[in-house]
């Protein structure tokens, strides 16, 4: 008694391939009395190439031997048409040529059978096939499965990523920023300067919610510094000036690309076109471009916004003054996009709650974090 298959030999669909109506008679016989009820037949190859790309076929069974084309361009033409599924082909021909055994072979048959052949062994070799058959259709639902378990496990570490990044943002602004809403603003800005300088939409994306980590460093700076109402001393500046590489240290190390273009933007702020910035003294394209994105954005939302420091600027004076820090603290390109978003009233859209933007940051986040990191 023949154990043909790891499922109900019903199951199946076999192919044979044949143009002589007794040969195909005979296998659909044989076959039958095993269970395989599950047979289709085609008499030439453009036929049978059809029935392929229409039926999920398990098996097919060829005669090399066919009628206006030969069943090694048939063989070819599967080997072409694979796309990554196994479907295992049994050649059967009455040819002793070993050549032809060897040809078959080497176009992708999964085995060959001389007519005339023994019942049982045909039955046996076919068993061999559909096992392997089986096999290859398993493995194929098991990688499926896994991954739409790592695309779940994904999604919930990209919320989780959101969840972290919010926080992580609200525990600096809070320091020294009572309505909480600076970094949202500056993050805010640096997408849509990124997307007027026409940067990829991934970037912007990343830049968005990036850009809400820029002052993160400020968590390690003593509030004698930090909330001092008037101008600090050169002392003071200098542990001021410390926020940078703190922020940097602290998102330093993440595999995250979202994580990695914090850390260069806490790390680049402050750095200046003309070379006049810190913590490096960086000028020009040595300075990331999100680095250049964020100094604009940044330097902005403070000007037109109340310190216990300062007194807020109007949006004229402040864009006023960012233009004519043109080509010396800003790179000049941040700066004409800045410009055009400011002429077509895109700053006013900057003022948005914090809030509101909480869920579009862990929407935009979900999104970003899967994104290969960005072409700087």
């Amino acid at each position: 008694m023949f154990r043909f298959a790891l499922r109900e030999p019903s199951s199946y669909t076999i192919l044979v391939v044949d143009d002589e109506v007794d040969n195909q008679t005979y296998l659909r016989r044989v076959l039958a009395t095993q269970g395989f009820t599950g047979v289709e037949t085609s008499f030439d190859a453009e036929e049978m190439l059809e029935k392929v790309e229409q039926i999920d076929v398990d098996l097919i069974v060829l005669d090399l031997h066919l009628a206006g084309r030969d069943g090694f361009s048939v063989l070819e033409e599967l080997r072409r048409r694979k796309n990554g599924d196994f479907v295992p082909v049994i050649v059967v021909t009455s040819d002793p040529d070993p050549r032809v055994r060897q040809r078959s072979l080497a176009l992708g048959a999964c085995d060959f059978v001389a007519r005339p052949f023994e019942r049982d062994e045909l039955l046996l070799r076919l068993r061999n096939l559909l096992e392997q058959r089986d096999i290859h259709v398993q493995i194929a639902r098991a990688n499926r499965v896994l991954e739409e378990q790592v695309q779940l496990t994904s999604s919930e570490l990209h919320q989780a990523h959101a969840d972290m990044l919010v926080r992580l943002a609200r525990a600096a602004e809070y320091r020294d920023d009572q309505t909480g809403t600076h970094t949202w603003r500056v993050g805010y800005a640096s997408r849509l300067i990124a997307q007027e300088l026409r940067a990829e939409p991934r970037f912007a994306d990343l830049i968005g919610l990036a850009a809400r980590l820029h002052d993160v460093g400020k968590i390690g700076i003593p509030d004698s510094v930090l909330l001092k109402p008037g101008r600090l001393d050169a002392a003071e500046f200098e542990l001021m000036k410390a926020h940078s590489t703190i922020g940097a240290n602290l998102l330093a190390g993440s595999t995250s690309p979202l994580m990695q273009l914090a850390e260069s933007v806490a790390l680049n702020h402050h750095e200046r076109w003309n070379g006049n910035g810190y913590p490096n003294g960086l000028a020009f394209d040595d300075i990331p471009i999100e680095g250049r994105i964020v100094a604009v954005a940044d330097v902005f939302d403070a000007l037109t916004h109340s310190r216990t420091y300062k007194e807020c600027w109007s949006e004229a004076e402040a864009i006023a003054e960012i233009r004519a820090q043109k080509g010396k603290q800003f790179d000049p390109a941040a700066v004409d996009a800045f410009d055009g978003i400011y002429r077509n009233g895109g700053v006013s859209d900057i003022r948005v709650s914090a809030s509101e933007d909480d869920e579009v940051a862990r929407a935009a986040l979900a999104a970003a974090l899967g994104r290969p990191a960005p072409h700087r």
